[in-house]
């Protein structure tokens, strides 16, 4: 079921693009869904991509870039990241952190809300070439509602794109205390709110009316819930652990809700389950240091899983390094994973994990204009995002660390 990309009535829709129209001409593009064109053109015009391929006709009024001898890919896709919502200085105690609300149950937070168009992390991720991101919240046992984001924008109206991408919710060491301090007790709390919120649904006048016992959590909490239910709203659930990746699939079985995981350092313990079960999964490739939430973590976690035929896509979590998601793909390429599947993995696959592949994630006519035109690999360190289209238009390749750079650089001596 296909989400519908609006704000839902309540952050209005994306400010349009200015009338313009670009083509980036002679790059090896990459459409981020299989296909390497060399010498190939891709044609922008007023916010989306018109035409991509060999030999295509470039309209007489259109702008050129000559992207000979770049790589030309899709606008990279974050599919689990805080972008937007904090922001952690190294030596300070100043932080910004607007994606969480205290409390174990917050289904009804939206982290969309929170988020600032002018944090200083928003330019230092478009100069990696990430253009998309789906911005989560945390805390609890259900922080709330993530938000599929685009990064560009003056206002919080431009840059959402979905307010409510997915619900997502905690099967890890952290989530322990909302279950009592118990992994059981916490799957217990989940199965009830889900009861209590189909109990609620049918029964709303009763509820409004005191005539029904007590629920798992206010009706705003089991409201927000239903969508889940309803088959409407993805689950994302971090999970690391085998038995609580398990533990996802049998409330997956249980109540019928789509599931997304993300973490999944043990996923490769029972990767055919999870291609069985249609079950997509993000990861973090360098994540594989053991731990008593994941003893079993490994490397080959992406390539393991991508053989056994499981929807990857590569996420970085760590607040301070998500910048870092095209290096991370290039690992999962040194431990094993081709090429194609670590550039899917950024691009087309979370598109189509977050059910917006009619929009977003690759390079054909019809799709949002989010391209980056490469110096070289984009998977190698010494590679640069030397232009970055977003809805057509390009972004300035500044942040505040190239300013600082280029102040203190400039300094009488």
């Amino acid at each position: 079921m296909k989400r519908v990309l609006v704000l839902l009535g309540m952050l209005g829709s994306i400010a349009p693009a200015r009338a313009q129209t670009i083509a980036i001409t002679g790059g090896t593009v990459h459409t981020g869904s299989g296909q390497t064109i060399p010498n190939g053109t891709v044609v922008l015009r007023d916010g989306k991509i018109v035409a991509v391929g060999s030999g295509v006709g470039i309209p007489a009024d259109a702008e050129r870039i000559d992207a000979t001898g770049k790589w030309v890919t899709p606008g990279l896709f974050h599919g689990y990241s805080t972008i937007g919502t904090t922001l952690f200085l190294s030596g300070s105690v100043d932080k910004v952190q607007e994606n969480r609300r205290a409390g174990d149950i917050s289904a009804s937070f939206r982290v969309a809300e929170g988020i600032d168009p002018a944090i200083m992390t928003i330019p230092v991720a478009r100069l990696e070439g990430i253009t998309t991101t789906v911005t989560v919240p945390e805390g609890g046992l259900i922080p709330g509602q993530a938000a599929l984001i685009d990064l560009a924008g003056e206002r919080i109206d431009d840059l959402v794109v979905n307010p409510g991408i997915a619900m997502v919710a905690v099967l890890t060491e952290s989530s322990k205390p909302a279950g009592g301090g118990s992994r059981a007790g916490v799957l217990e709390r989940l199965r009830l709110l889900f009861r209590d919120a189909r109990e609620y649904a049918k029964r709303r006048p009763d509820f409004r009316s005191a005539r029904i016992q007590p629920l798992a959590a206010p009706a705003s909490e089991l409201e927000a819930l239903l969508p889940v239910l309803d088959g409407r709203q993805p689950l994302l659930v971090a999970a690391n652990r085998r038995s609580d990746i398990e533990s996802a699939l049998r409330l997956k079985r249980e109540f019928g809700f789509r599931l997304i995981l993300t973490g999944a350092l043990e996923g490769w313990t029972i990767a055919d389950q999870l291609a069985r079960n249609g079950v997509p999964v993000g990861l973090a490739p360098l994540a594989n240091v053991p731990s008593f939430d994941a003893p079993r973590a490994r490397l080959d976690n992406a390539t393991l899983l991508r053989k056994a035929g499981v929807a990857v896509f590569i996420i970085q979590s760590d607040h301070a390094h998500y910048r870092d998601l095209r290096q991370a793909a290039g690992n999962a390429v040194r431990s094993g994973m081709s090429w194609e599947d670590a550039l899917a993995a950024v691009t087309s696959v979370p598109a189509s994990v977050f059910d917006v592949a009619d929009s977003h994630g690759s390079l054909r006519p019809g799709r949002v204009a989010n391209v980056v035109v490469w110096s070289g690999d984009p998977f190698e360190l010494s590679s640069q995002a030397e232009h970055v289209f977003i809805h057509g238009r390009e972004v300035p390749r500044t942040s505040r660390q190239t300013e600082l750079r280029e102040r203190y650089r400039t300094l009488n001596r």
